[in-house]
């Protein structure tokens, strides 16, 4: 038991990619100038009392490493566009999968300030980034956090290049994401929420990948698929009311990884958001990894089926249903 996993690990450290500090211009691409200035300039008040408050959407605390720390968090994105795109320049094969395994997490954050324990925008940033300077043109984010990626939302709400898809708990926090926001502008139809009620569990996520992601990610045919992977939906989580499994997360990274293959050349990069319990936290990143590497799934060593209950499926139904209308699917 103990021996598979470290064999994953073994095998990702091949494609280990060094953090790396990067200017406040990738940064501002996705946030106001004014805040990330103002943040740097924080650090030595944060320095003289420990911790302070950041004034922002929501409650976010800082200590003097935090701007740093976010600085290498969006890095770490960065540096994974650089290494996958890289890779298919060097290779035949398709490129590695990405994960960036960062903190603080990122979907949050708007562009005006931080929010709910995220400071910049990691995949936001990322997806400019593989833009501007890739010449990637269409991202695909896609964002299975238990909670609403409103940060993420807001700073694409309006391109038509950028196609946000947000699955999440109904009435979790912080309370955006609803089916009838869309986009606006030109970017009407690039933003798909798919609020999903409490006790969705496997099924529910095994419809809504079939019904709606592959069906949008086929239609709008990115150039990089990017994932904010959040695993506070799983049951073991405290923070929300959602019912995945291990083995939800690992369905989930198989289907997107042979997406990738099937529409950009296999390009895409996961991000770490949410999951505040450890074991499951630990046990659904490594089968995301085996999934990666299309090893077997060890979910039926994690996974106890006698904590589920059933889930409330004409409810589920009633929700993908909605949103395949409202998205023409």
């Amino acid at each position: 038991m103990s021996s598979q996993p470290s064999t994953v690990v073994q095998k990702c450290l091949k494609y280990k990619i060094s953090n790396q500090l990067q200017s406040v211009e990738d940064i501002v691409r996705v946030h106001a100038k004014a805040y990330v200035v103002g943040l740097e300039k924080a650090m030595s008040k944060a320095a003289e009392e420990g911790i302070i408050f950041i004034d922002g959407s929501g409650p976010t605390y800082a200590t003097r490493t935090t701007f740093q720390e976010s600085l290498v968090a969006a890095g770490a994105g960065i540096s994974l566009v650089d290494f996958v795109v890289s890779s298919l320049k060097t290779s035949s094969n398709p490129p590695p999968m990405g994960f960036a395994l960062i903190r603080p997490p990122g979907h949050h954050a708007i562009p005006q300030g931080p929010m709910g324990f995220c400071v910049f925008g990691n995949i936001a940033v990322a997806a400019r980034y593989a833009q501007h300077v890739h010449g990637l043109k269409r991202v695909l984010i896609i964002d299975f956090d238990v909670h609403h990626g409103n940060g993420t939302c807001d700073a694409f709400y309006e391109d038509p290049d950028i196609f946000f898809l947000s699955t999440h708990q109904v009435g979790s926090y912080p309370g955006t994401g609803k089916v009838e926001q869309v986009g606006r502008g030109s970017g009407e139809g690039t933003t798909l929420n798919l609020p999903l009620p409490g006790g969705s569990g496997d099924y529910a996520m095994r419809s809504v990948f079939n019904e709606v992601i592959v069906p949008c990610a086929q239609r709008f045919k990115p150039d990089i698929i990017l994932v904010s992977a959040g695993y506070d939906a799983h049951a073991l989580d405290p923070l929300a009311g959602l019912q995945f499994t291990t083995g939800t997360y690992y369905m989930l990274a198989s289907g997107i990884k042979q997406l990738a293959e099937e529409l950009c050349m296999g390009r895409c990069i996961f991000f770490l958001e949410g999951g505040y319990n450890l074991k499951s936290l630990s046990n659904s990143v490594v089968d995301t990894f085996r999934a990666f590497l299309k090893e077997p799934s060890l979910a039926s060593m994690f996974d106890d089926p006698a904590i589920l209950y059933e889930e409330p499926l004409s409810k589920v139904k009633q929700a993908i249903q909605k949103v395949k209308h409202v998205h023409s699917l």
